[in-house]
């Protein structure tokens, strides 16, 4: 309730201070005769039926204080509340009805519903309040041109100052929310019906029009007053049309709009120099004396109007064309956002109908319309290869998966322990997998086989001569127990098309648990490290070379006495990285094992060792260890 009264009194104070600052002498004689009556479009379009109220209200105070009589105030304030709140219907009518908004200047549809409500507010305001005029006045021989010139004065007054303050209120409500807009009605509309009272609204006030401005003075009044009473029945009979539309919000900064705002920002200036122009051309006026005084009254509001007309009209029509052949293409283009979504194909059916309209311009307009086209087949013909590659990649990785696991099979998975050593191992793949491996056994009841490989490079192909590898390895020593011979057996097979030149660094060793001697052979892998006298040292061995290279190559067989520990490794330890591109390294190796001195297996403290060197550096290469410990 208190907002509502607030509405009442902010329309009715706004009414009078208007009136009175606009009436002054200088004013009057330029043609704002009654300024007031523009504002009542202001009110009632921002303010709804309370700001209506509220400015008739001030209306009446206003005919009060000039000397109105009660039977002339009585009609004027019901036309007055009538033709105020019918701003407001107007507006929220949807004549079109994509969106209905609050009072808004944002583009050519919004502006041209204003000015045309002002039109018609204006229209019918001055026709009905021009002939009660003349109806007020009948007895006087000048009723007639008093008519026809209270219709010409009020229909100027009121388009001219409620475009002025219109513009000026709405700019304002954009940044000060204070706006009444109505709630959607539960009732039906009846368009059709409320389509004929508006027709014979406007047929009618044109009717009444015509009679005032050529008949009037041989027409009954009765008759008259009969027409202005079925304008009245018709006009709010319209009134009671139920609002059928939600009021959206309408706050996007688009093109048209700041373009808009700088069109109505000219048009304002240029009507406020229209009004000094007729100011400053008043002594001129005053020259012409056998002007009729009310011709001279409005001809400073005729001559702005003109200004107005002359810039506004062209405006308009550029504006119209620059929204359809450009805004509304961009516009149109901007839909694209809302189909665009991360890894999926754009729905472009509908885009593509939007485009196809502009694809044959032979301007920018149709070259950005191409350009979207084909965008969009190019992205979604990308984002089909791209799905594909998708399935391809998850069939394959889903091979790699069950790879790893094979791969992981064939590798020792636990640690051989007795009463005469322990022996066990680790390998961790940079991929899926990988080219190392490891592998230990026991040959017979006294000899363990021990395995250490990689092949190089990483990933399938070497994980497939690795596994190659093992599976020859395991036959041969079914057949030969010196090592040397097994390498020269292995390394003929991998020779034997060997097309992509796949090769591999191997050691192999076999250990003697009663005479504690083990013999090896190598080949090009790296040198282990055994452990004497309590201490580890890297074991100086033939470096051999590598395995798949050269056929019949004769690898050296060795034997030493293990009488404590034995380790093996690939490069993928030793060659670990951290943050600043350091490696592990052959030296912290032997540092970590010489430092450690418990009895359990060394190989997760190891890989702590390493990872805490590494942090978060990637690993790059397969790393694989084999540890032996004789008791």
């Amino acid at each position: 309730m208190k907002s509502k009264l607030k509405i009442i009194a902010i329309s009715f104070i706004s009414m009078i201070i208007v009136e009175v600052i606009l009436s002054l002498e200088q004013f009057w004689i330029t043609g704002i005769e009654s300024p007031h009556v523009g504002l009542l479009f202001v009110l009632g379009l921002l303010f709804g039926p309370y700001g209506a109220f509220g400015a008739v209200l001030g209306n009446i105070c206003l005919d009060l204080i000039y000397g109105y009589t009660p039977i002339a105030i009585i009609p004027s304030a019901i036309f007055t509340f009538g033709i105020s709140y019918l701003a407001y219907k107007l507006w929220y009518s949807g004549f079109k009805a994509d969106k209905v908004t609050k009072p808004r200047l944002d583009n050519i549809y919004r502006l041209l519903l204003f000015l045309s409500i002002i039109l018609i507010c204006g229209f019918i305001y001055s026709v009905v309040h021009g002939t009660l005029t003349g109806i007020i006045f009948i007895a006087d021989n000048d009723a007639i041109l008093l008519a026809r010139y209270k219709i010409l004065s009020y229909f100027l007054n009121f388009i001219n100052i409620a475009f002025i303050f219109g513009i000026i209120s709405i700019w304002i409500s954009e940044k000060i929310d204070f706006v009444e807009t109505p709630k959607k009605s539960k009732k039906p509309v009846n368009k059709r019906l409320y389509q004929i009272l508006f027709y014979l609204l406007m047929i009618s006030s044109i009717i009444t029009s015509v009679s005032t401005v050529f008949f009037f003075k041989s027409m009954d009044p009765i008759i008259i007053m009969g027409e202005l009473i079925i304008i009245g029945i018709l006009l709010f009979a319209y009134l009671t049309k139920p609002f059928e539309y939600k009021i959206e919000e309408n706050n996007e900064n688009t093109i048209i709009k700041n373009i808009m705002q700088n069109f109505l920002m000219i048009t304002l200036i240029i009507a406020i120099m229209g009004l000094l122009l007729s100011i400053l051309s008043n002594n001129l006026v005053g020259i012409i004396n056998d002007m009729n005084i009310y011709v001279t009254a409005t001809l400073g509001l005729i001559i702005t109007d003109i200004i107005i007309i002359l810039f506004f009209i062209p405006g308009i029509i550029i504006l119209r064309y620059i929204e359809k052949k450009v805004i509304k293409p961009i516009s149109s283009f901007s839909e694209i956002e809302s189909f665009i979504n991360e890894n999926e194909k754009i729905e472009a059916e509908g885009l593509l109908n939007i485009y196809s309209e502009y694809v044959n311009e032979q301007n920018e307009i149709g070259t950005l319309a191409r350009s979207y086209t084909d965008l969009i087949n190019h992205n979604n013909y990308y984002i089909e290869n791209i799905n594909k590659i998708e399935s391809e990649k998850e069939r394959i990785n889903a091979e790699l998966d069950i790879a790893t696991k094979i791969q992981a099979a064939s590798l020792p998975t636990e640690a051989i322990k007795n009463d005469d050593f322990i022996v066990n191992g680790y390998s961790h793949p940079a991929k899926e997998v990988g080219g190392d491996f490891f592998d230990y056994h026991m040959i017979d009841d006294d000899n363990l086989a021990i395995v250490i490989g990689d092949a190089s490079g990483k990933g399938v192909p070497a994980a497939l001569v690795a596994m190659i590898t093992q599976v020859i390895i395991k036959q041969i020593l079914k057949h030969y127990m010196d090592p040397s011979k097994v390498l020269y057996l292995l390394n003929n097979q991998l020779c034997e098309n060997n097309t992509e030149s796949m090769f591999l660094t191997l050691w192999l060793g076999i250990y003697n648990k009663k005479t504690k001697k083990l013999t090896f052979s190598n080949a090009g892998h790296n040198p282990p490290l055994i452990k004497e006298n309590g201490e580890f040292k890297y074991l100086n061995i033939d470096s051999g070379i590598v395995l798949g290279i050269m056929e019949d190559f004769e690898y050296v067989l060795e034997e030493i006495n293990l009488p404590d520990e034995l380790v093996v490794y690939t490069d993928g330890i030793t060659d670990a990285n951290n943050e600043d591109n350091e490696m592990y390294g052959e030296d912290r190796l032997l540092n970590f094992f010489n430092g450690f001195k418990s009895n359990e297996d060394p190989i997760i403290p190891l890989l702590d060792d390493i990872h805490n060197f590494s942090k978060n550096a990637e690993q790059y290469d397969d790393m694989t260890l084999l540890y032996l410990r004789i008791k």
